[in-house]
């Protein structure tokens, strides 16, 4: 009996249109609901940044400060102002390169015992003077005549250090010679020895009036340094 009056309610409720109201209104709120979200989700969707034109990529008009005058113009004022600036570089650049060859160039007091001056009036003949030059003495003779005959007559082959009496000398009479022993750097004595000329007594080399060397350890002459005669009765030595 009361499965009949169930059955009766159900049958009763599907031919009934009140009843299958609420039913549709529910599926019509869902899609409702699903529009919503979808015109949401729409709504929310990132846009590129590139697409047309921004105003944050407008390149600035610079035709304000563009010069209103012709392109010569502006181009001598460039070489003017290039060639202004490559005068200065070699004006600062020449000042530089004297100021450092100023301060590695000899001082005065160098430069003076560079040469050095002798009167040849002062030195009578047949007599010897020793100067100083550059820290080293100097040998001058005035040679006389039979001296030079002598130094001449001397075979130059038999010599230790073959040089004759003609390369030694600018004039015959005058005779310059470093007074260093060329043996060990002693300083010889003048007019002495087996040969009239100098002798070392340190270890006994005899020089021949020419300063050559001709008995003794010495290997060498007696060096000529460099030297002038700008004046008749002037020697110049350096």
């Amino acid at each position: 009996m009361a499965s009949l009056t169930t059955q009766a309610s159900r049958a009763l409720a599907r031919s009934s249109p009140a009843l299958r109201l609420p039913a549709a209104a529910a599926r019509a709120a869902c899609l409702s609901t699903s529009s919503a979200v979808q015109g949401s989700s729409a709504s929310s969707s990132f846009e590129s940044p590139f697409k047309g034109e921004s105003a944050y990529t407008k390149v600035p008009d610079f035709s304000k400060y563009m010069s209103k005058g012709p392109a010569s113009r502006n181009q001598l004022f460039g070489y003017f102002m290039v060639g202004t600036l490559g005068a200065i570089s070699a004006a600062g650049a020449k000042a530089t390169i004297q100021e450092f060859l100023k301060n590695m160039s000899a001082s005065a007091d160098v430069l003076a015992m560079a040469k050095v001056e002798v009167d040849l009036n002062a030195i009578p003949e047949g007599k010897n003077v020793i100067i100083k030059w550059r820290g080293k003495p100097v040998f001058i003779r005035h040679r006389t005549a039979e001296e030079i005959e002598e130094a001449n007559k001397v075979n130059v082959a038999s010599l230790r250090d073959p040089q004759s009496d003609e390369e030694r000398v600018k004039k015959p009479e005058w005779l310059v010679m470093l007074g260093v022993c060329t043996h060990l750097g002693c300083v010889p004595i003048g007019e002495a020895g087996d040969y009239g000329g100098w002798f070392c007594p340190c270890h006994g080399s005899h020089y021949d009036i020419s300063g050559r060397i001709r008995k003794g350890p010495a290997p060498l002459n007696l060096e000529i340094p460099a030297y002038d005669f700008p004046e008749e009765d002037k020697l110049v030595i350096g």
